[in-house]
């Protein structure tokens, strides 16, 4: 349920400047689209984790504000991200 250090290397090479920009919008998104699909996983099994999907859903809210920032702030960005996580 966790990510692995390898998905979460090979998610700021994808989305990065460089190999170790990990703050940046685009890597805060894509690192919160692959713990929200884990996640999404995880619910199929387990229909009753009230305290996971608490979580979960401050995730879906903070993918949110993050991507109408982007959104707001480099449009490019925003539409190439979108077109590459599949939102």
């Amino acid at each position: 349920m966790v990510l692995n250090k390898e998905i979460v290397k090979e998610t700021i090479n994808k989305f990065g400047k460089n190999e170790k920009d990990c703050g940046s919008i685009e890597v805060q998104i894509a690192l919160l689209s692959e713990k929200i699909s884990i996640l999404t996983k995880h619910f199929e099994k387990n229909k009753k984790d009230l305290l996971t999907r608490r979580n979960f859903l401050r995730m879906i809210g903070q993918r949110r504000r993050l991507l109408k920032y982007l959104k707001r702030t480099n449009k490019e960005s925003y539409e190439k991200l979108v077109k590459t996580i599949g939102l």
